[in-house]
């Protein structure tokens, strides 16, 4: 099965991003990224080791090699070093987003729908901030969280505009980890026989 939002990935814009130096960081890095095919999750300039630039990236098919970590980190450095925003010594360190990953676009709260989630909002939603519990539907304008944890006199389910949501985050399950590997093989399987018809042009 295909991701019917795959083709709209690559330009569709993050609904979660940094500020003050990871915004700077990001604005350089994420043109890099689009032209070698990947799309930015998240930028973090992290005090561990001294200090680590953090960058999180995928492929537009959801899948991230550690040869793409390689071919990513070759790219960004060179431009790093040229537009230089970080006033010290630092560590360079791209990974995937991980099976735990961040949301930070629409298509991936449909995407992972039927999974758990942690989620802050930036405005108060039905006196609270702060929810976890599974997405149960997704559209352009938010996505409804069926909550595990429910206090006494408040609704089960509660819709969450992706204007109010400053961060999530999936919870690592194992239903989550089966449906991430089967993702992952479709599409490694799928830029194979892409890569065989190629060949045969």
């Amino acid at each position: 099965m295909s991701d019917p939002t795959k083709a709209d990935n690559e330009l569709e814009p993050r609904l979660i991003t940094e500020t003050g130096l990871d915004q700077r960081l990001a604005d350089i890095i994420e043109p890099v990224l689009v032209d070698l095919g990947f799309r930015l999750t998240r930028v973090r300039m992290l005090n561990q080791n001294g200090a680590t630039l953090q960058i999180m990236a995928e492929r537009n098919d959801g899948t991230m090699t550690v040869e793409d970590c390689e071919a990513v980190s070759m790219a960004i450095s060179p431009v790093l070093d040229v537009e230089d925003p970080i006033d010290r010594e630092y560590h360079l360190e791209v990974s995937s987003p991980g099976i735990d990953r961040p949301l930070v676009r629409k298509s991936d709260f449909t995407r992972w729908q039927g999974h758990l989630l942690k989620c802050e909002t930036s405005i108060m939603i039905g006196n609270r901030k702060r929810f976890r519990g599974k997405i149960v539907e997704s559209d352009a304008d938010g996505f409804t969280l069926e909550r595990d944890q429910v206090a006494y006199g408040e609704e089960q389910k509660v819709v969450i505009p992706f204007t109010a949501l400053s961060d999530a985050k999936l919870i690592l399950t194992d239903d989550l980890i089966r449906d991430a590997l089967r993702a992952d093989k479709l599409a490694k399987a799928e830029a194979a026989n892409q890569n065989e018809s190629e060949d045969e042009e």
